[in-house]
Order: C-alpha cells, then sequence, then structure tokens
C-alpha cells in the first residue's frame, strides 16, 4: 500500500556516478536487461530502522545522516516499508527492541495485503546477529525478538518459490524496492531497480541473480535510495520507516 497521494506520482532519481571509493556497499546489477542498484550488508554491520526525528517523521532517507551520533557515518538507506498518509506505518514496525505499530494480519486491500506478506527482522535485542525475512502467519504464531522488524508486502520470494499472484507479462512496471536474505541468514541485500520493473521480474532478479530464498516488497514508484559517499540522494515525496547502514569512523 501507498498512500493515496504518493501512488499518483514517479519517483525522480539523481543518479550521480560512483566515485571510486574504498568503501563501496552498493553495486549496480543487470539482470535481463535491466539495471539494479543492490547495497550487501553482512550481519556483522550496523544495520538499523528509522522513523522520527523527535516527534516529526524524517522522510528522507537521505536525512538520516542528521539523526546520526558524532563518530557514526551513512553509508546507505532506503524506504523500508509501506505507509499512511502521516508516514506511521501501516504494519508492523520494531526500533531499536521497541514495538512502535503493531503487527497487521487482517486484509486490508492494496500490495500489502497480497498474500503472503511479510517481516524483516533484524538483529536480537540482546545483540544476536542476522537477517531473516518471516511470513506474516508465522511470524505471529512465533513472535521472535527482533532489534529492529518492518513489516511490508507482498513476499517476493518465499521458500525459494515466486508469489503466485506474480504474471511474467505483467505491464504494471514501476521502480521497485525490496530485501532479500541469503539462507543462512548471514547476508541481506537491499535492491532498487534502476528502471520500471514488474513484480515477476523484480522476484526473479532476487531469486535468480542473488541467490535469495526469501525476499520482501518495500515498495515502488515511491522508491528511494541514498548513499552519500557515492553522490546518489534519489529525489521523492516524504517516506516513513527507512533503513540503512552505519559507518562507525
Amino acid at each position: 500500500m501507498r498512500t493515496l497521494w504518493a501512488s499518483l506520482f514517479f519517483t525522480l532519481s539523481v543518479l550521480v556516478p560512483r566515485a571510486a571509493l574504498a568503501e563501496d556497499p552498493c553495486r549496480t546489477v543487470d539482470f535481463e536487461d535491466i539495471p539494479f542498484t543492490v547495497c550487501e550488508a553482512k550481519a556483522t554491520d550496523d544495520v538499523r530502522l528509522w522513523l522520527k526525528s523527535g516527534d516529526a517523521p524524517i522522510g528522507s532517507p537521505a536525512r538520516v545522516q542528521d539523526v546520526l551520533k558524532p563518530g557514526e557515518r551513512l553509508v546507505f538507506a532506503m524506504n523500508a516499508g509501506m505507509f499512511e498518509a502521516d508516514r506511521s506505518p501501516v504494519g508492523l514496525y520494531v526500533e531499536d527492541g521497541q514495538e512502535i505499530a503493531p503487527l497487521v494480519t487482517r486484509s486490508s486491500g492494496g500490495n500489502f495485503s497480497l498474500t503472503p506478506n511479510g517481516v524483516l527482522c533484524i538483529g536480537t535485542p540482546e545483540g544476536g546477529a542476522g537477517f531473516s525475512i518471516i511470513e506474516t502467519s508465522e511470524y505471529a504464531a512465533r513472535r521472535p525478538a527482533c532489534r529492529y522488524a518492518t513489516q511490508s508486502g507482498p513476499m517476493l520470494v518465499l521458500g525459494g518459490e515466486l508469489h503466485p499472484r506474480f504474471l511474467a507479462d505483467s505491464d504494471s512496471v514501476y521502480i521497485r524496492n525490496g530485501v532479500g536474505v541469503s539462507p543462512d541468514g548471514q547476508t541481506a541485500w537491499f535492491a532498487i531497480s534502476d528502471k520500471p520493473v514488474n513484480f515477476h521480474r523484480f522476484a526473479r532478479f532476487f531469486r535468480d541473480a542473488l541467490g535469495a530464498r526469501d525476499a520482501l516488497y518495500f515498495d515502488g514508484s515511491i522508491s528511494r535510495l541514498a548513499v552519500p559517499g557515492e553522490g546518489r540522494n534519489d529525489f521523492g515525496f516524504p517516506v516513513g520507516p527507512i533503513v540503512g547502514m552505519v559507518a562507525h569512523d
């Protein structure tokens, strides 16, 4: 689900050629003649979710740098889940072990409820490392402890299988972003298509190009990525939950 007003617009991306950096977590991967930008994170990396600065939504991936502590530097960030008109999360949102918004299991229409949907879980409140993408009903039954979590939908890939509702020849194409997780849970791939794609191709990219057995859709048309060290800061309307990686200088 996108906010009603945001769904009327396409995100405009400002792409700047990559700088030659020693630290380069993001790369371009071509799949079936479509370029995708993939930012890879390991379980040992500092990956977090953000929603607000004080009482106000942060709204922009690039603005995450403004809320970091001295000595912390934003490596990359992207929108990380669907949101209401006030930018509050549509479904479950957990930040640093605190549940801000509850899990949603009811059907409410839109992409979010194109079941199966799911939850990205990052680490545990006790400091355990790793990533997992958990289908919503399984999450509801297990209630795992996640240090950070965001619910979105639909699932792109579940146990190596594409979402059953996706059509290979669908003409519903957008700039889309999402996340996939390696089978061992030690790697997460945060990806955005740099040209419009349909759900089927986006899901196959995670499964066939990256090797993800589970992948979760974040959003489309409003999708944005910021990679400050490479000069990338996609332009677009304000967003809700944001995920990203932090480096410690």
